[in-house]
């Protein structure tokens, strides 16, 4: 077994057991290899460890259910995902969105902040996506005509080596910079490590313009993390798909890429 088929067997076991009761070992024996062996390469591919990756996409789920049925008790959520009482499971969900499941209930709407990570191996060759956002598909054919607005964080990496807290805080305020632009039918979702996309509904350029400069003037402004205030800039470009990119899902995924690429003069 390649490198890369361990991957992606280890992240179809971890997304399809998320709520349950996950370790190392498990995911290990499940593709027949050592613990080591799969940390060490986890980490090394993905930059980031199994279990923090679990914590993340767990949050993920259960925000997205906090805000689907406002019925259900906070505590009925953490049950979902393996947490048996509030205080574990709002430690863990403030880990992630930086408040807490009350706070994030009443304050936000769903944004896919920490998309499953995927990686595909087709006709024999090794194909990497490091996110997978097929979950919006649906939303991005119907829209294949409506302007989209692509951000990308300005020097994340020096942001990184404060903290990887501090990084994870600077993805937040992206994602909330660009949330507060948004109209109440756009949709805000992550694309790759510090690269985002807001899905209006619209297909007035315009309006896409209108967010954009919303996003741009908070450039330069601060987020808080411990006792520092720091600066936070974001690229920002707007387009529409090639002729709907014929509502094909690999499409629209590169066209986001290359307007990117663009808009960073890569």
């Amino acid at each position: 077994m390649s490198n890369m088929e361990l991957l992606s067997n280890a992240l179809t076991y971890l997304e399809n057991n998320l709520n349950q009761k996950i370790t190392t070992e498990d995911v290990a024996k499940a593709c027949f290899c050592s613990k080591s062996t799969l940390e060490k390469l986890f980490r090394c591919v993905n930059n980031i460890s199994i279990h923090d990756y679990v914590i993340r996409r767990r949050m993920m789920k259960a925000a997205k259910m906090l805000l689907a049925d406002k019925e259900l008790s906070i505590l009925d959520v953490a049950i979902e995902y393996g947490y048996n009482s509030n205080e574990a499971f709002t430690r863990a969900f403030k880990q992630v969105w930086n408040c807490k499941p009350s706070e994030f209930r009443n304050q936000n709407r769903y944004s896919e902040l920490f998309p499953r990570l995927w990686i595909g191996l087709t006709n024999g060759e090794q194909c990497m996506k490091k996110v997978d956002i097929s979950e919006l598909y649906d939303l991005l054919k119907e829209r294949r005509n409506c302007y989209f607005v692509c951000c990308d964080i300005k020097s994340l990496i020096p942001i990184n080596e404060i903290s990887r807290t501090a990084g994870d805080l600077a993805l937040i305020e992206t994602m909330n910079r660009m949330n507060q632009a948004a109209g109440d039918e756009d949709v805000v979702f992550r694309i790759g490590n510090d690269e985002f996309v807001l899905l209006t509904d619209s297909e007035d350029v315009t309006y896409a313009e209108e967010i954009a400069e919303k996003i741009k003037a908070q450039n330069g402004n601060t987020f808080a993390y411990e006792d520092q205030d720091i600066p936070l800039s974001l690229y920002v470009a707007i387009s529409k798909m090639e002729n709907g990119c014929e509502a094909k899902y690999h499409e629209m995924f590169n066209h986001f890429q290359k307007v990117i690429k663009q808009m960073k003069g890569i």
